[in-house]
């Protein structure tokens, strides 16, 4: 019997048997423990989850393509919707009567004023109206409070689900359940945990950052807390509230708090440049958009606005492989033609049918996935840690592993490999595969 590999962090993973869903066009796994260094390397190749499932899309199949896109906070600035959001919201809170009774009791110099009138410091405008930095007397209007709450179930988080759910999202009572919301935003494989960065500690996990008006939870926000990022998983607030725009809100007040922590990107998600819902996340300048074949960074500018305005599918490192191929005699009209004929069965439905009939994921082949070649070539999976009914063991004393293909996607091997290509080769080791 091996033992674990004493270098790695281990984390239990269970792999979904049936690993390509092109209804979503989406690759899973579910785990319920995981480290949030190993998260943070999933993260970066384009893996996002939703309670204990984590889910990775196939950008070049999916019906509605998901780019993970990310913040650098050092250099966001807030546009002027954003800014006027803030606002509007801090005029709400302090009200009319104390702001005017405190400018006369706590006076500012012209030059204070000025600098308040022409720069907007993110930090200070999102924290200016909690409670604890108010100057009183006077009182102001309401009494604001947010605090980073452990990823806990409660009546009152589970209320403000219940009416977000049925007031935003439409859902009937009958579709909401106590269960689906600890499912969905309490469960979390990431353990808490904390590290000192510049001399401060800094939280790692998933948490909760509740809102609350007078006491009363009025808006939540659901976020994983990684080595690198804060990662927006979810927003809900108090349909009373809407008029408040509590996505812009929400959103710049995590976007401090990873400039605040030292986290350095804040991740708002996928961007889906088809869809006006989650279109918005791209107002947030400057976005940068994870490469779906080669995992770089690219900035989420004109030129590629522009490509996702013409195609359903980019890949920045493509398209310029693409160019650097055509010779200059070119038309540009021709240069922008792409069959995506390195890529066999190209739409869902095509692939859908594909992986049912057992074709696998190294055959289809996914953008940004290890192929067979360099799975064999980098890495050894007969020695992958596994667990069988409780017991830690390795691939290899599997009594099917040798008879089985890497390239058949419902042998062992052939699973095992699935999950190694779309994890990568950073995560392979510092994962136990359960099965059964």
């Amino acid at each position: 019997m091996a033992v674990e590999p004493p270098i790695l962090r281990i984390v239990d993973a269970a792999i979904a048997m049936d690993a390509m869903s092109y209804g979503r066009a989406s690759y899973y796994f579910s785990s319920k423990s995981l480290t949030v260094e190993v998260y943070q390397i999933l993260v970066d190749r384009g893996w996002r989850r939703s309670g204990t499932i984590f889910y990775k899309p196939d950008v070049l199949r999916h019906c509605c393509p998901h780019y993970t896109i990310r913040l650098p906070v050092a250099s966001f600035k807030p546009s002027k919707d954003q800014r006027k959001a803030v606002n509007h919201w801090n005029d709400y809170v302090l009200g009319e009567a104390y702001m005017k009774e405190a400018s006369r009791l706590y006076p500012i110099s012209k030059e204070e004023k000025a600098r308040v009138k022409n720069t907007f410091d993110l930090s200070r405008e999102v924290h200016k109206t909690e409670l604890q930095n108010v100057k009183r007397p006077p009182e102001p209007a309401h009494r604001f409070e947010v605090t980073l709450e452990p990823a806990a179930f409660t009546p009152e988080k589970y209320e403000l689900f219940k009416n977000y759910q049925q007031n935003v999202h439409k859902e009937k009572p009958h579709e909401i359940s106590q269960s689906g919301f600890k499912r969905f935003l309490c469960d979390s494989p990431l353990k808490q945990t904390s590290r000192t960065v510049d001399g401060k500690e800094q939280l790692l996990g998933s948490y909760h950052q509740c809102y609350r008006l007078d006491g009363r939870l009025i808006a939540m926000g659901i976020l994983d807390l990684l080595p690198h990022c804060v990662s927006g998983v979810y927003m809900l607030y108090h349909s009373d509230f809407e008029q408040w725009q509590f996505g812009k809100l929400s959103a710049l007040r995590e976007a401090a708090l990873a400039l605040e922590g030292g986290y350095q990107y804040y991740y708002m998600g996928y961007y889906i440049h088809s869809c006006i819902k989650m279109k918005y996340k791209g107002d947030y300048k400057t976005q940068h958009v994870l490469d779906p074949e080669t995992y770089e960074w690219h900035p989420l500018d004109a030129e590629l606005r522009a490509l996702l305005d013409k195609k359903t599918y980019v890949s920045m490192s493509r398209e310029r492989r693409r160019k650097e191929q055509k010779s200059d005699e070119e038309t540009s009209a021709a240069a922008e033609q792409d069959d995506y004929s390195d890529y066999p069965l190209p739409t869902a439905a095509e692939g859908g049918k594909a992986v049912s009939d057992g074709m696998s994921l190294f055959d289809l082949k996914v953008p940004g996935l290890m192929t067979a070649e360099e799975i064999e070539q980098q890495l050894d999976l007969a020695t992958m840690p596994i667990r069988v009914r409780g017991q830690m063991a390795e691939a290899q004393d599997l009594v099917s592993w040798e008879g089985s293909d890497l390239k058949n996607p419902r042998s062992i091997k052939g699973i095992i490999g699935e999950m190694v290509a779309c994890m990568g080769p950073e995560v392979a080791w510092q994962v136990v595969v359960q099965l059964g």
